[in-house]
């Protein structure tokens, strides 16, 4: 029987995480009782630093991918923002408000404050956000330049002065975005999300009162109005998606244009970033996208959140942050294999596996050399005798010995197949990724045989098939990083009625009783599939997250190796077009039509348009009538 899967969390929080993965049968981490690497789940509000990243084991996984401050610290987001629109165009990158970074523009944002007085007879607002804080402290709105008074870093944009109202009450948007991979880029949106709206009436008339104006729970549960009645708003200043979306429906607007414009928001500011982030298949990011729609329903994206929080202020807190976690739970796709972390490791005296760096690994690199000069016909006949002499007491201190020893009874695990074979295949893997770590360290990847980067995914293709055997062999050494799902092939899926790659998903009510404590089971869970050419698809949905990139045959290649930019931009601008056309609409291009035609040729991959509480599969919203 596999080992529970063990959660590690820093500084005993979040709480919400640790209800979660308790119901589902996991064991919290507790230092005094388990080895330094003896855990699963590694959680935490704050960063890892890179030695973390780099000393990761194949059934570990991290909250976090490294270097994503690009996007969620604010001074860092207005100058990969400002790039961008420089390199691509103020056409997509439209979605921000003119910003700038004080003090270093502070001479830049002047030109523009006089040029604004000038041509406008009035001044505008203006909104002014330290770089490096949240929960809305020390952020304020002024419209006098006499009234700009700062001592620290800080953000000023243009204030967006009309707001969508409801009732009155301004708000905005909390988008839960998950970044499965940053190379691939694989991105997730949660279908459920939050509203978070001021408690008191929104008015140009009162800039300093923070409650009419700003939105973070933080700043409003405190509010002299937070539990009393406020029109269409309600009690609180909270409501889930799914009551926003009624909303929208008494609105004579194109819900699903708007949907795809938040979409892209999220998408175009992943971009920024996504060919600086080192490769980390280990490690998940879950991002709040703050979106604040305006008057004439067009999305501004406000800031980008690191580690959103998950407090339960609320009955929509609950409702939506859940599910919320449970389903990043289910698209980390934790396997059997990860429960057998220590079974052979801790059986032998060891916490680590063996890696290229071990101490007996020289000895079998050496033989490995003295096998490669002697010739094919040679080592052949004397790969049986090179296996068994590092083992040997009388030439191996008894440290060595022992590390030994674990390696022959790794082997004995593996399928029957040559040891002669084994040898030289395990040795061809170790020198190779001894190399490549030497290489990786400088992009802080993750090193090593025991993890699947996609570098590594590419490499076995140039493996014999035995080293391929090695390396994907559902055992202790190598864990389903990229979401390969080995333990089904498709026609037993179909033969369980399993013919969407959704439908392995559990069920929600299966999902909100989680799994029976000391269940040693893992759930099931969608599975990523691999296309005839080679090219991997993760699944279009895994509980409530909505797969939105890549989202057609394009933006997959694009994706696959270096990240083509271009190409991307080009296919969200095609689709959005599309929408604006609207959904029946004839295709206006012979590129348009070669698009399509590609996309029913590869009818194996489609994704839903995210938004609607149904969302509609892409190829199927938008074929002619």
């Amino acid at each position: 029987m596999a080992a529970s899967l063990v959660f590690r969390l820093h500084d005993r929080g979040p709480e919400l995480v640790r209800e979660v993965l308790l119901e589902r049968g996991w064991e919290e981490y507790d230092k005094g009782e388990r080895g330094e690497e003896d855990w699963n789940l590694y959680w935490r509000g704050s960063p890892f630093c890179n030695s973390q990243y780099r000393n990761l084991l194949p059934w570990q996984r991290l909250n976090h991918h490294p270097k994503t401050v690009g996007i969620t610290r604010k001074d860092c987001l207005a100058r990969n923002l400002k790039r961008m629109k420089a390199a691509f165009g103020s056409a997509l990158y439209d979605f921000s408000p003119t910003t700038f970074i004080l003090p270093s523009e502070y001479t830049r944002f002047l030109a523009e404050y006089n040029r604004l007085r000038m041509a406008r007879g009035t001044s505008a607002y203006w909104i002014v956000k330290p770089v490096d804080l949240s929960k809305g402290k020390g952020i304020f709105i002024f419209e006098d330049i006499k009234d700009l008074v700062y001592d620290c870093a800080v953000v000023i944009q243009r204030y967006i002065s009309n707001p969508l109202l409801i009732s009155s009450y301004k708000f905005d948007l909390r988008i839960y975005v998950c970044v499965k991979s940053f190379r691939p880029l694989t991105v997730y949106i949660h279908q459920e999300g939050l509203v978070r709206f001021a408690t008191e009436k929104y008015h140009l008339s009162s800039l300093h009162n923070l409650y009419s104006h700003l939105t973070n729970t933080s700043i409003n549960k405190f509010g002299p109005f937070y539990k009393t009645e406020k029109g269409q708003v309600g009690k609180g200043c909270k409501w889930t998606m799914s009551k926003f979306r009624h909303f929208l429906q008494s609105q004579d607007i194109k819900e699903l244009l708007l949907w795809q414009r938040i979409n892209n928001i999220v998408t175009l500011t992943l971009l920024t970033i996504a060919a600086s982030v080192p490769s980390s298949p280990n490690c998940v990011e879950l991002l709040g996208f703050d979106i604040l729609i305006d008057a004439k329903f067009k999305p501004w994206l406000l800031e980008v959140n690191y580690s959103p929080a998950l407090t339960l202020d609320c009955q929509a807190d609950v409702s939506v942050k859940k599910k919320l976690v449970g389903d990043l739970i289910d698209l980390m796709n934790y396997t059997s294999t990860d429960g057998l972390r220590d079974r052979a490791y801790q059986k032998c005296g060891y916490k680590q596996p063996f890696k290229a760096n071990h101490p007996s690994a020289p000895v079998l690199s050496k033989l490995n050399h003295q096998k490669k000069r002697k010739g094919n016909k040679d080592s052949e006949t004397q790969t049986l005798p090179l296996l068994k002499a590092p083992c040997q007491p009388a030439k191996m201190n008894k440290r060595q010995f022992k590390q030994c020893d674990f390696v022959a009874n790794y082997q004995r695990r593996l399928p029957s197949v040559d040891f002669a074979e084994i040898h030289e295949a395990r040795c061809r893997i170790f020198n190779t990724s001894a190399v490549k770590t030497h290489t990786d360290q400088k992009r802080n990847l993750i090193p090593g045989p025991d993890s699947r980067t996609n570098e590594s995914a590419l490499n076995r293709q140039s493996l014999p098939p035995l080293a391929s055997r090695l390396m994907d062999n559902e055992s202790l050494y190598v864990s389903d990083v990229t979401n390969h799902d080995n333990s089904e092939t498709e026609a037993e899926r179909e033969r369980s009625g399993e013919t969407d790659v959704s439908s392995s998903i559990l069920d929600t009510q299966e999902r909100g009783q989680g799994v029976r404590r000391g269940s040693q089971r893992p759930a099931r869970i969608a599975v990523e599939r691999t296309r005839g050419n080679g090219q991997h698809v993760p699944p279009v949905r895994v509980g409530d997250f909505i797969r939105t990139f890549p989202f057609n045959v394009a933006t997959l290649k694009a994706s696959q190796h270096k990240l083509d930019i271009t190409t991307v931009l080009q296919e969200i601008h095609r689709l959005t077009a599309r929408l604006i056309s609207g959904q029946s609409d004839k295709m206006k291009s012979r590129g348009e039509e070669e698009v399509m035609a590609d996309m029913d040729a590869d009818n194996d991959f489609d994704s839903l348009l995210w938004g609607p509480k149904d969302p509609p599969l892409i190829s199927q919203c938008f074929k002619s009538t």
